[in-house]
């Protein structure tokens, strides 16, 4: 059975920091590529960074500069480092490993940035 389990969220003030993981049983992270999305209150999920089974990144423009994705391989999990942090990065962020024919979701953890 597969098990995608996001941690690390909180309430943080603006300008603060937050470092999300997504640890995986069940499937080999560095075979997947690996997202994390987030979810605002009535709002889409948008995709927020990308990083490939080869080790490739991508962001989206809002975050560029200030997340960084990554994996550890002999952990299995896959990391959001938050710096910066905004109000409207709050949100539900979720972490998805998919390949072809495959795609897992996290069941979320919630991200607050206010004072």
């Amino acid at each position: 059975q597969v098990q995608l389990v996001e941690s690390g969220g909180g309430l943080v003030q603006p300008g603060g920091s937050l470092k999300l993981s997504c640890a995986a049983s069940g499937i080999d992270f560095s075979m997947y590529d690996t997202d994390w999305y987030r979810q605002a209150p009535g709002k889409q999920r948008d995709l927020v960074a990308r990083i490939f089974s080869g080790g490739g990144t991508n962001y989206a423009d809002s975050v560029k500069g200030r997340f960084t994705i990554s994996r550890d391989n002999a952990k299995n999990t896959v990391y959001l480092q938050m710096n910066s942090l905004k109000p409207e990065d709050t949100a539900v962020y979720y972490c998805n490993a998919r390949r072809p024919w495959q795609n897992y979701w996290g069941q979320g953890t919630q991200v607050t940035v206010s004072s």
